[in-house]
């Protein structure tokens, strides 16, 4: 049985209205009153119509869709940082598609252009970063692109970050202040800005300090590579101290110190995260990290891109956001901190 679609012109003579003033209620941003908002809404609802958001894409020139590609979604902080994302770009008027990538640049190139497809109007990109060539495709394509806890080279990409260098300054000092001499590190995926950065603001106060790392494992930011980097790094000469450099791993470095070496944190070693997701406050684990304030840039993420839709000649911003170390019960804590 073949059903009529309903039409905005139904909608407009039921509600006593114009055509266009149907597609201003249903077109967000757009400025129509009140009470012709109430009569064109009831209409629509008594006659089961919906406006078709691709069509008046195409009249527009707007699809009024973000595009938002992320490699892995394991790490507790990227879901809550998508949930608020979407929550923002909706609260502006925007819909979101998501997208996942492997954390290689062909995947991500591969999956970018695959966005573009879709006629969105602007690309966050969401703890992965691109070729400069697929860059430049996007900014001819006039579809900008904002970086999402990530940063890199190209001074016409913005990027929205924690401070990282900082944040590793402070879970350094925090260590070597609590009394720690032997202090190792667990790296995440060495391709990713947030690592190197992290490990460098890190090690740059121990030298300070007159230190070097007592010992370094890679985690890849997953949580099986870095129980095995636990057990390879504490095979013998123990640390006193582990910086690990996310959260997600750092829970994995817990559970292997607990329950498979049978070591007592912070008695035996002290164990530092960092991001603060939702799992670092449970009982369980009560982890030392530093927070990621992922309010604020979410905010300044949303914020500079649809700036940068709405007037295309803005320039690129790279904003990092300094976050609190938290203070738990995975770490001693000297009495002066």
């Amino acid at each position: 049985m073949k059903i009529n679609k309903i039409t905005s012109a139904q909608v407009a003579k039921l509600a006593g209205v114009s055509q266009s003033a149907v597609s201003r209620v249903f077109t967000p941003g757009a400025s129509v009153s009140i009470k012709t908002t109430k009569k064109v809404k009831e209409a629509a609802l008594s006659l089961g119509y919906r406006p078709n958001s691709i069509a008046r894409a195409m009249v527009s020139g707007k699809s009024r869709m973000i595009g938002v590609v992320v490699a892995y979604l394991e790490n507790q902080f990227y879901p809550e940082a998508l949930e608020r994302l979407s929550n923002c770009l909706q609260e502006k008027g925007y819909h979101v598609l998501i997208f996942m990538a492997g954390k290689d640049r062909q995947s991500i190139d591969n999956v970018i252009e695959e966005i573009l497809d879709y006629q969105v109007d602007g690309i966050i990109a969401a703890s992965v970063s691109m070729s400069s060539g697929l860059s430049e495709r996007c900014r001819a394509a006039g579809v900008p692109m904002v970086l999402f806890n990530r940063a890199q080279d190209d001074p016409n990409m913005s990027a929205i970050t924690s401070d990282n260098i900082e944040g590793g300054k402070k879970i350094a000092k925090f260590l070597i202040s609590s009394g720690h001499k032997k202090i190792s590190y667990i790296a995440g995926w060495e391709g990713a800005s947030t690592q190197r950065d992290r490990e460098a603001g890190f090690i740059s106060i121990l030298n300070d300090a007159g230190l070097s790392l007592h010992s370094r494992k890679v985690g890849n930011f997953v949580f099986e590579d870095s129980r095995e980097a636990t057990r390879s790094m504490f095979f013998n000469n123990t640390p006193e101290a582990v910086f690990v450099a996310n959260d997600h791993m750092a829970f994995a470095v817990m559970d292997t110190l607990r329950y498979e070496l049978g070591l007592k944190i912070p008695d035996d070693v002290s164990v530092v995260g960092y991001d603060d997701v939702p799992a670092a406050s449970w009982p369980s684990y009560l982890l030392t990290t530093v927070q990621q304030p992922v309010n604020i840039m979410v905010r300044e993420t949303v914020e500079i891109l649809i700036e940068k839709i709405e007037n295309p000649e803005a320039r690129p911003q790279k904003i990092k956001v300094d976050g609190p170390l938290i203070l738990r019960k995975s770490a001693k804590i000297h009495k002066g901190n």
